[in-house]
Formats: structure tokens, sequence, C-alpha cells
């Protein structure tokens, strides 16, 4: 899909609040957020789709907290009011001087901005003085009286407000520059109603989830993915352990372990997934513990990593890459072993086999090879 630049359009993202309840060691809108400062993204974004001038509303003596954050982007910095309201007017004072068509307005806390959410704020533009995106209310609601519920509200004609709402920029300056009602407006739509500006609803996007409380900044990405890869080489007067099976071979994998190559590689993946380092650092080759040890219990392990690190298993896959033998008549009770060991159902666990066609070592039978792929999913 062609993704076609919002030229004529500014954007104002609000960043000037305190974000105390995000329980942060600093203002959340500077805070660390999937490898990024949260401001970061949505300006990032914005600046990608052609929008400028971007201001940003930061805290007084932030400076260098937005400076450090959005170091390289080219964006400008205002210096925020007492409320949202006086910020927001802050920075549509500062792109004045610039005139654009639209402006956007934007709170920082809501890092993602999906690009089917700006083409539909840009479109409603053209026949709307102000459009916003909502999302529908799917609880009931009730409203709250003394500590007991009391008259139930209509949710069918309730929505969810999010941002950024979109606006033509010199009607939204006038509604700023005359408003007169309650300092702690919720939003640039309330302050454009109270103007007389019908308010556009296009659909919003659950992607615009606003980063608020501590546990928000603790939210994991869903999926993750690790693969994993090793190589063991075959000796006579070794037995020979794959997925945890014993199987009868004229040779068999020589390690300091039980030299089960799949399981190695499995380990290794699933490791990867949680960003958790390699087998070598939890089962160290020159510690003597680990000498003629089952890998059975490398694997129960890596598992139990991941379930620390809030994810559970969503799917393995092991290839193992060997001339001989063949692995076919194994196959099942493979991936039962393996299932076992991580205590998952068999159908979420594969192993498969192929072969170099007689190149590079286990092409010439000197070794055995494994490649593993992980899929861990959030909890």
């Amino acid at each position: 899909m062609t993704i076609l630049p919002l030229h004529g359009t500014a954007a104002v993202v609000v960043a000037a609040g305190a974000g105390l309840r995000a329980g942060q060691p600093l203002p959340k809108q500077f805070a660390k957020w999937r490898g990024k400062p949260v401001v970061r993204h949505s300006v990032e974004r914005l600046t990608r789709r052609g929008i400028a001038p971007v201001v940003v509303c930061i805290p007084e003596g932030g400076e260098e907290l937005a400076a450090k954050a959005l170091a390289g982007l080219d964006a400008l910095f205002v210096t925020g009011g007492a409320t949202r309201q006086a910020s927001v007017r802050a920075g549509l004072e500062a792109l004045a001087a610039h005139a654009p068509r639209r402006v956007l307005i934007h709170d920082a806390a809501r890092p993602l901005i999906p690009d089917g959410v700006l083409d539909r704020l840009d479109a409603a533009l053209d026949g709307a003085k102000a459009a916003i995106p909502v999302l529908p209310v799917v609880d009931s609601l009730a409203h709250a009286e003394g500590g007991y519920m009391g008259a139930p509200a209509r949710r069918e004609a309730l929505r969810r407000v999010q941002t950024p709402q979109a606006f033509e920029f010199a009607a939204i300056l006038a509604a700023h520059r005359a408003w007169t009602g309650e300092p702690t407006a919720g939003d640039d739509a309330q302050v454009a109603q109270a103007a007389g500006i019908s308010v556009a609803l296009v659909e919003g996007d659950e992607v615009l989830h606003k980063l608020t409380y501590a546990d928000d900044f603790a939210t994991l990405p869903a999926m993750r993915v690790g693969t994993g890869y090793d190589v063991h080489r075959l000796s006579e007067g070794e037995d020979l352990w794959l997925c945890g099976v014993k199987i009868d071979h004229t040779h068999g994998l020589a390690g300091h372990s039980d030299a089960d190559v799949a399981i190695h590689a499995l380990v290794d993946a699933l490791l990867g997934a949680i960003s958790a380092g390699d087998i070598g650092q939890h089962f160290p080759p020159s510690d003597p513990q680990w000498k003629g040890a089952s890998s059975d219990q490398f694997l129960a392990h890596a598992v139990q990593l991941v379930a620390e690190a809030g994810y559970a298993i969503g799917n393995v896959d092991v290839t193992i890459v060997c001339e001989a033998p063949k692995i076919g008549p194994h196959r099942e009770a493979m991936r039962a072993r393996l299932a076992e060991i991580m205590g998952v159902d068999i159908g979420l666990v594969s192993v498969k086999a192929t072969t170099t066609e007689g190149l590079d070592a286990t092409g010439r039978r000197e070794g055995i090879a494994a490649q593993a792929v992980a899929c861990v999913v959030r909890n």
C-alpha cells in the first residue's frame, strides 16, 4: 500500500505533563518504551508522513530531556502551560507564523499512530473543520452514586475518544484563543465544540492505547522469535541422543554433555527469543557438573526462563541435518519427548530432517547439525 505524505499539515505533540501515575523515574513521555523514549515514537511517525512543522510541548525545564529523546528529528520545542489546554494553545501559537492549512494535535502518551487513522482523519477534513478518532464502548456502563450503581448509561451512544485529533488550523487556533470554559478541558475536540465547530468522527484503533500506569510500561511484545544452531562430531563408542530420544546407530555424538544437538539448538532458540544469552552461558562446557549430563534439563531450564520472562511456548520447529540415521522412523517419538520436557501439546512441536546432498561435514557423515526456531507468546 502506498503511504502518501500529508503536505500542508503540521502537528502539536503534547508532552508537557508530569506523568506521575506511570511510576517512572522521569516524566513518562521521556521514559523508554519498546527501546526508545515514548515521545519519539509518535514524532517519528508524524515526520515520516511528511507532517511539518512538528511542535512538541514540553514541561518547564525539560529542554535537555526533550533534546535527548528527539535527537536527530526535526521538531520544535515550546514550554507548555499549567493545563493541557494551555500547552496546546502555546503549541498552536508557535505554529501561527508557519500558517499550516491543517494541524494534528496528539498526546505523546499514545506512542503508536497507525497510518490508517491518519488517512481517515485527513479525508474527514475535506468536509469538516474537525475530526477525531473514536472507538465503540463494549462494556456495560452505569453511573456511580455514593458507592452504589445508579442509572445505566446507553453505551450505544457513547464513544471512546483518542488522539491525534485533526483540525483546520485557523479554526482550532481561534477556538483556543476564545476558550473561556473550565481550564481542564479534556481534549481539543471539546474546545472546538465550545466554539461551535462540528466534530466529525472517524474509526480509531486499539493500537492508540494511552500509556498511563506503571503496568503499561511493563507490557511485553505479544510474540517473540528466536533461532538456534548447533553441530557435534560423530564418534564411535558414543550414544546417539536426538530430541531426547536414544537412537541405535553405529556412531554417537561427542560433546561435554550428551551432545543432543537438536535440543541444544532448541535451547538456544528459546533463550534467543527472550534475549537470555545462549546455552554456553547457562551451562558452560568447562563446568564438570555438566559432563555427560542429559540435555533435557537444559531444555527444561530454558522453558522456565521463558515463563519467568512472562511468556509461554507458542510453537517450536527443529530441523536435523544428517545423512544417517534416518529421522523419519523416530520423528513422532522425538516430538512427543520434546513436548513432554517443555510441558506443551505435541501439536506445538515440529521435527524435520534434511541432508546436504553429500556436501560439508554432515554430508561426509562426520557430524550432525540442527537448526531450531522458537516462537514464544505473552502470557
